[in-house]
């Protein structure tokens, strides 16, 4: 059955879209026709934008209390869709089900009670001699987000915006409308005052160009390619507006001589393959000692031998179809590039289905110039490569464009030092489990800005110096 999704969320009703195009979106599992998506038109950009611009004074007067209780019926709103859109995220991104719960959906309705906890301990003034530092909201906050955790990028902008009182204008990934669809009612039963968030579907050019060189917008929050972030930039420079961005990855594993070899590389083809590779802070490249390099590649293919592709709606899978064809076209024609250019193929899971967009979990040998340790690939795709000693490892580390995570493994202290020594916005050392409230982004082309906790709530407040005159005269 294919569903139509054809209206927009503006200033708190559903409305037709004012473009006539339409985008077909493809079941990955099976290659079948799923949905056709209304593209919006810039006109309905500029509506929602007007919206929200309309809603912002109210807004962000609002008390704390106010903001935060809508917020909050926001997160039970979701909650009580948590069945739908984990089975809705695994049919339209390809995520397995289990996966699906725990990463795309419980993870980001804990992180809207984390931003809540923020703002609620916020500083929002304080005094620097005879400063008044006040925070306040930038205005009307264009967010743009991608396909691969529609959920989480949605919550990590919204949350933190909506609470420091921005008003929102949404474009979200034309490829995820069942998602978007879910999102949008439950944003319209929490009870949030009319136009204070916009939901506008469409893709970057219809939508997110016009909304990032609106002069009705004051800032844009993107997720999504280095390529598109570029562009984003460029078109907000127009009007000088604040833009973060989180971005592209090729994140390195480095693996320090003495470390738990067999650990590192268990842990490294898991991060690899999450979300079927379809994730911006992958651990996508496994860098060894040269003398471990064939136990490397050996343990890498036994770890890969254990994932089980399938369909995402099967219990079973671990690992599922990447989101289009398009995507799994790209990923192909990347490993036969790198085929061409010398890399050795260590490891490859055996049964792939096929029908759907599926691509076989696989592990190579690559030197530091071949396109597979270069290019993002975004695909379940593990690059091994080798280094003659720690400073090498290091400065194959940061041989990259990119700067988004990362992760060491071996004696701590050292590990610690090869750390802060590595390029990337945030690492972790053996295994470490992920701090939501830590700050997430990227140094060089992964991004500009960071994400979650208090410094994903700081990204959207603007900072006022008001000078006064102290008693003492001073």
């Amino acid at each position: 059955m294919t569903h139509l999704y054809d209206r927009q969320y503006i200033a708190g009703a559903w409305c037709a879209t004012q473009g006539k195009e339409f985008v077909e979106v493809f079941d990955p599992n099976t290659g079948a026709l799923a949905a056709r998506v209304g593209v919006g038109h810039e006109d309905d950009a500029r509506r929602a934008a007007q919206a929200a611009r309309a809603a912002f004074a109210g807004w962000s007067t609002a008390p704390l209390a106010e903001r935060v209780r809508v917020v909050q019926q926001w997160a039970q709103a979701l909650a009580a869709r948590k069945d739908a859109l984990v089975r809705a995220i695994a049919a339209e991104v390809g995520t397995p089900l289990k996966i699906s719960q725990i990463v795309q959906v419980e993870s980001p309705l804990r992180n809207i009670g984390n931003f809540v906890d923020v703002v609620q301990s916020l500083a929002w003034e304080t005094t620097v001699g005879n400063s008044r530092i006040v925070r306040e909201p930038f205005g009307v906050v264009a967010c743009i987000t991608p396909w691969n955790f529609p959920l989480h990028q949605i919550v990590l902008k919204l949350a933190p915006a909506l609470l420091t009182g921005n008003t929102v204008v949404l474009k979200p990934s034309e490829l995820t409308p069942q998602t978007t669809q879910l999102i949008c009612e439950a944003l319209h039963e929490a009870g949030f005052p009319d136009g204070v968030v916009n939901v506008v579907n469409g893709t970057g050019p219809t939508v997110g160009a016009p909304l990032a060189a609106s002069e009705a917008v004051d800032m844009v929050s993107f997720t999504g390619s280095t390529q598109a972030g570029k562009a984003v930039a460029a078109l907000a420079a127009q009007t000088v507006k604040k833009v973060a961005t989180e971005l592209g990855g090729k994140s390195p594993s480095v693996v320090l001589p003495g470390a738990d070899l067999a650990r590192a590389v268990k842990a490294t083809v898991g991060a690899c393959m999450l979300n079927n590779g379809q994730t911006c802070s992958a651990l996508t490249r496994l860098l060894v000692p040269a003398d471990l390099a064939q136990q490397a590649c050996a343990l890498a293919a036994q770890e890969i031998a254990k994932l089980t592709v399938g369909s995402s709606l099967s219990e079973g899978s671990r690992i599922g179809p990447l989101i289009s064809q398009r995507q799994q076209a790209s990923v192909q024609a990347l490993l036969q590039q790198g085929e061409r250019q010398g890399a050795r193929p260590v490891a490859e899971a055996s049964a792939v289905p096929e029908q759907g967009f599926f691509v076989a979990p696989q592990a190579y040998a690559v030197d530091e110039d071949n396109a597979l340790a270069r290019q993002e690939i975004f695909g379940p795709v593990l690059s091994i490569l080798t280094y003659s000693d720690v400073d090498d490892a290091v400065r194959l580390a940061n041989a990259t464009a990119y700067g988004l995570a990362a992760a060491v493994w071996g004696e701590e202290q050292q590990a610690m030092a090869v750390a802060r020594r590595i390029q990337a916005g945030q690492v972790d050392i053996n295994g470490a489990r992920f701090n939501a409230l830590a700050p997430f982004g990227g140094y060089k082309q992964s991004g500009v800005g960071r994400e979650g906790g208090l410094f994903g709530v700081e990204e959207f407040l603007q900072v006022k110096s008001i000078q006064i005159n102290l008693p003492n005269g001073n």
